[in-house]
């Protein structure tokens, strides 16, 4: 049904008009232009897309839309439901569309363990067969990691299914190897790290903006060459994580291209004054701002 995934990938940004709605088609631009163009995959609805904080209705509009659109590289379409129900409704619409790969978190707010966790999955699973899914292990954001215990159940009980996972959390992704089985670190600090121990790749916020930097370190691994763009890639991200709030940066910085980037959903906001100022600085040292012009 679908090729082993692997590669650099984006947290795709969800580009929002000024009543705060989802605007498909800004959304759809955004990931064609700025990471496709650039080899890099698009991962729709994960934390950096605000996924929680979208309608299922939106999502599912999304999906519908962005399945007449052409693009190169693998897609990943996340769920971002606390709600069993609504994430198996996302998921069956997503497959009428031939989208068949999917990035799941487990539940938010409420307490999780490993038979939790496992039955949350078995259960999207059951109704949802031909799913291939991505595990989300982030515990900052959903309050529990995922053991090597669980995810080993999961892979052999699900081998179709359960086909990667996104290692945001990061005590997985240095250490846990599986048959079949894509390991992504989720910072780009990690990423020529993690090639050299067999992961698959990175899936990232800042790629958004890093995307062919990101892509050129991915494939000089690959090609045997000397990562001279490691350490600069490396330092972006720094740069971003230094601002406290990577989602509050990539729609500040984008903003400064294009204004509609700067509508956020509560309780986001863009970064205060002295933040931007400081990104900024840090980005022109780098040499890594498309526009020169962009004033501190």
């Amino acid at each position: 049904m679908t090729k082993i995934l692997r590669g650099v990938f984006a947290a795709s940004m969800s580009v929002l008009k000024a009543d705060l709605s989802l605007d498909i088609q800004e959304t759809i631009r955004h990931a064609k232009e700025n990471l496709d163009n650039n080899g890099v995959g698009s991962a729709f609805f994960g934390s950096t897309g605000c996924g929680q904080l979208i309608s299922v209705s939106e999502k599912k509009d999304f999906i519908s839309a962005l399945s007449k659109i052409n693009f190169n590289e693998q897609i990943l379409i996340g769920t971002a439901c606390n709600s069993l129900n609504e994430t198996i409704n996302i998921m069956k619409h997503s497959i009428k569309n031939n989208f068949y790969n999917f990035l799941i978190m487990n539940v938010a707010y409420y307490k999780n363990d490993d038979n939790g966790v496992y039955n949350f999955y078995s259960n999207i699973i059951k109704q949802v067969p031909d799913s291939k899914i991505i595990l989300y292990n982030f515990s900052k954001l959903s309050g529990y990691t995922f053991t090597s215990e669980v995810t080993k159940k999961l892979i052999h009980d699900f081998p179709k299914n359960i086909v990667g996972m996104k290692d945001s959390t990061g005590n997985l992704w240095d250490n846990f190897k599986a048959k079949n089985f894509s390991m992504f670190v989720g910072s780009e600090k990690k990423l020529l790290d993690g090639l050299r121990q067999n992961a698959a790749g990175c899936i990232s916020a800042t790629t958004n903006f890093s995307a062919a930097l990101a892509k050129k370190v991915y494939d000089d691994f690959h090609k045997k060459r000397s990562s001279e763009d490691n350490d600069k890639l490396q330092s972006v991200r720094t740069a971003f994580d230094d601002t406290g709030n990577l989602i509050s940066a990539l729609h500040t910085l984008k903003s400064l291209e294009n204004n509609i980037y700067g509508n956020m959903l509560p309780p986001l906001e863009l970064l205060s004054k002295i933040k931007k100022e400081e990104l900024i600085r840090k980005l022109k040292i780098l040499g890594v701002l498309k526009n020169k012009n962009i004033a501190a």
